[in-house]
């Protein structure tokens, strides 16, 4: 799934959906990332079971524009 929006600079940039399974029920379940380069700390439900996951992950641009994301992780309140 793709989301497009325009940037400050009027460049249009697009989301991206990023799939993971859910630390609590292993659900496959997905989030829509920004496609802005930085580091995102948040938490959100899960799609299935409703309960809380802790997201963090980096995003990044490669040399040829393409959206990477780094270091993802999806853990429990128990894990913090």
């Amino acid at each position: 799934m793709h989301l497009s929006f325009v940037t400050s600079n009027k460049q249009l940039a697009t989301m991206e959906e990023f799939f993971f399974n859910c630390p609590y029920c292993y659900a496959s379940v997905s989030i829509l990332t920004e496609p802005l380069p930085g580091h995102y700390h948040y938490i959100e439900d899960c799609e299935v079971c409703c309960r809380p996951i802790t997201l963090r992950y980096t995003v990044v641009l490669s040399l040829g524009g393409e959206v990477r994301i780094l270091h993802f992780t999806a853990t429990t309140d128990d894990e913090l």
